[in-house]
Parts: structure tokens; C-alpha cells; sequence
């Protein structure tokens, strides 16, 4: 067994890798641009953030197997520069079908970048330094989403071109590959490698099944927050894209707190009792979304929804994870291929908000927050 390292030197690219994980976010803000660019419907907008959660589901388990083959820093580095590549497309040639093309990239790189980071995490820390360093990561992860919509915003203001928002991101993201490449990085390798068979036998279990139909529901929520929080604005606040573009900031801002403060919190109360006392919070925050027109109570109830839902994807990911400690690849493959609930609710929920407003559209996400509710008592009973 390696000795392994807490080394700044090698933690800080690391680090840099998660805000590069986090800049998937960028397609919430993105497609509101886009949609009043090709002057698009709800349903036609949302394929965007499809291309970018459908592939979770498409190569989750064969970035496995590839890592496995590889290593862990060479698959991270991949995906890095797939994410690059994605970043600079729509700045170099702007169309509904190109743009369709660099989001299914984006979403890939994503695909690849969540499931080889964590392994590679795991592979360098120290064992009673992962859980916290971890929990860093995400919070670093966080605060990419929550940049995000603010330096788009900024973009499409003093330059006149959200897109260079993209360019910007693709510079950082350049200098994060050169940095993990340059640095040294002695990675375990695995002992087993993960199988499509293997993975998709989890379903099998109905415990497994509940959490990973958890997973679908909070990550809809989440890219939803993100794609329709702006429009939500715009309509019931009369605000012009640019400034309703910031109601994606407020969300990721909440959110970002509510992963920096839960992640004390989990230290005191169990995963069951924080996840139930959420999500009754966040039913409300529905209920408020759903029904009101003040802008103080429509900006409570983002905030409320973003930290109430900020740690709901790592309790579920942990419980599957301790659940079935000896199979922990294929649990972590199948919850990663549950992130492509953002390419199954998202336009769903569109469809119905063109059908019978956003006060429907929200009506779903409230649905999702019961579903959650109801997860958090089969957690109590395990």
C-alpha cells in the first residue's frame, strides 16, 4: 500500500477539476440565452439541457471500464479536454444544431469527469482526510455553478456576447488539464473492474431502486431550478433576460451555502431525520414558487429550494454507498447514471409549462420534493 498524500501541490489541480465538473451548470443560464436568441419554446429550449444529462445514462459505466484500463488521472484528463472542446463550440460557430452538438460534448465530459474524480480523490487523500476533502470538492463544484449565470450575465452586458463566457471558462479549464498533467499523481489501481451486467443487477434490489429513482428526482430538480428559475423571473417579475439570468445565481448561491453548512450538519444529525426535516422545507418552497408573484417571496423560495436540496444527491449517494459496501463501483456507476434525471425531467417539465404555464412545471418539482419525503422515511427504517 502507497503512502498516500495531502499535498497541496497535488490537492489544488484537483480541486481546479471540480470547478471545471461544476461548469455543467453553465447550460441552465445558456438555454435561456439560446431560447431568446432562436426565439424557442420551453419544450424545444429544454432539449439543451437533455444533451447535456443523457449521455450520465450512455457512458457511466464505460468510463468505468476505461479507467479501469488507463488510470484514473489519464480518464480525468479526457474529460477535461472534451469539456474544452464542448466550452469553444458555440463560440466558434453559432446554430440551433452545432449548439445541440456541444452540449451532448459538455455532457459527456461531465459524464466522464464525476466518475473518475472521486476514485481519483480516494486514490491520494489520506483515508481520514476523503470524507472532508470530498465534501470540499463540492463545495468547489458549487461555487462554478453559482459563477456561472453571474459571468455570463456580465458577459452578455459589457460585451454584448454571452458566449464569451464559454471562452473564458475554456482558458481555465486549459490551464487546469496542463496543471493535473504536469503534476505527479501516484493513483491505486483497482483490483476488479465494474460490468454493465453487474451494475444494472443493482435494480433488482428495491432499496437500490428507491435511491437511485431519488437520485433521477434531485437532479431533475436541480437542473430545473437552474433552467427555469430565470424564466420564472421573467415572467411573474416582467425582468429582462440578463437580470432574470441572476435567479440562477441566487439559486446556486443558497445551494452552495447549504453545502458548506451541511456538511457540519450531517455530523450531528443523522442522514434520515436532515433529509426529512429538508424536504418538508422544500414542499413548502414549491408550494410558494408555484403560487406567488412578489419578487421578496418568489427569491425566499429559490433560496429555500437551493439549500434544502443541497445535500440531498451525497445522503443518497452514501446510504447506496454503505448499503452495498462490496460492490461499491457499480453503485457509484448506477447513482452517477441516475444523473440523467436532468435529461428525463427537464423537458417534461417544459412540456407541461407550455402546456399549462410554470406554475404547473413547478407542480412536477413539487412532486419530486414528496417523492424525497417519502425516500427519507425508507432511509429511518435502515
Amino acid at each position: 500500500m502507497k503512502e498516500k498524500s495531502n499535498s497541496l501541490r497535488i490537492l489544488i489541480p484537483i480541486m481546479l477539476s471540480f470547478f471545471v465538473m461544476g461548469l455543467v451548470d453553465l447550460v441552465g443560464v445558456s438555454t435561456n440565452y439560446v431560447k431568446n436568441d432562436f426565439s424557442l419554446d420551453n419544450f424545444s429550449a429544454s432539449i439543451f439541457p437533455m444533451m447535456v444529462f443523457l449521455w450520465f445514462a450512455v457512458f457511466s459505466i464505460p468510463t468505468g471500464l476505461l479507467m479501469g484500463r488507463i488510470g484514473r488521472k489519464k480518464t480525468v484528463s479526457i474529460a477535461i479536454f472534451i469539456t474544452i472542446v464542448a466550452l469553444l463550440i458555440p463560440y466558434l460557430d453559432y446554430n440551433y444544431y452545432v449548439l445541440i452538438i456541444a452540449f451532448a460534448l459538455l455532457g459527456i465530459g461531465n459524464t466522464m469527469l464525476q466518475v473518475s474524480l472521486n476514485p481519483l480523490v480516494a486514490s491520494i487523500v489520506a483515508n481520514n482526510r476523503l470524507a472532508s476533502t470530498l465534501t470540499f470538492g463540492q463545495f468547489v463544484k458549487a461555487m462554478a455553478s453559482f459563477m456561472g449565470p453571474v459571468v455570463t450575465s456580465f458577459a452578455a452586458k459589457q460585451f454584448g456576447d454571452w458566449r464569451l463566457a464559454f471562452v473564458a471558462f475554456a482558458v481555465m479549464s486549459l490551464l487546469t488539464l496542463a496543471w493535473i498533467n504536469f503534476t505527479p499523481i501516484n493513483e491505486e489501481k483497482e483490483n476488479a473492474l465494474s460490468s454493465f451486467q453487474n451494475t444494472l443487477k443493482l435494480l433488482k434490489d428495491r432499496f437500490i431502486l428507491k435511491l437511485f429513482l431519488g437520485i433521477l428526482l434531485i437532479v431533475g430538480i436541480d437542473v430545473c431550478m437552474n433552467t427555469y428559475t430565470p424564466a420564472l423571473f421573467g415572467q411573474r417579475l416582467g425582468m429582462h433576460v440578463d437580470d432574470a439570468a441572476l435567479g440562477s445565481s441566487l439559486y446556486f448561491a443558497s445551494r452552495t451555502i447549504g453545502a458548506f453548512l451541511g456538511a457540519f450538519l450531517l455530523m450531528k444529525f443523522s442522514p434520515s431525520s436532515f433529509l426529512k426535516t429538508n424536504m418538508i422545507a422544500a414542499i413548502a418552497a414549491f408550494l410558494i414558487l408555484m403560487f406567488t408573484a412578489q419578487q421578496w417571496s418568489l427569491f425566499a423560495g429559490v433560496v429555500l429550494v437551493g439549500f434544502t436540496c443541497a445535500n440531498v444527491f451525497s445522503i443518497i449517494f452514501t446510504v447506496a454507498l454503505q448499503y452495498k459496501k462490496g460492490q461499491t463501483n457499480e453503485v457509484s456507476s448506477l447513482m452517477v447514471i441516475g444523473v440523467a434525471g436532468g435529461a428525463i425531467v427537464t423537458p417534461i417539465v417544459g412540456l407541461v409549462a407550455d402546456k399549462s404555464g410554470l406554475a404547473g412545471g413547478f407542480g412536477l418539482l413539487f412532486l419530486c420534493s414528496v417523492y424525497l419525503f417519502y425516500l427519507s422515511f425508507t432511509l429511518s427504517k435502515r
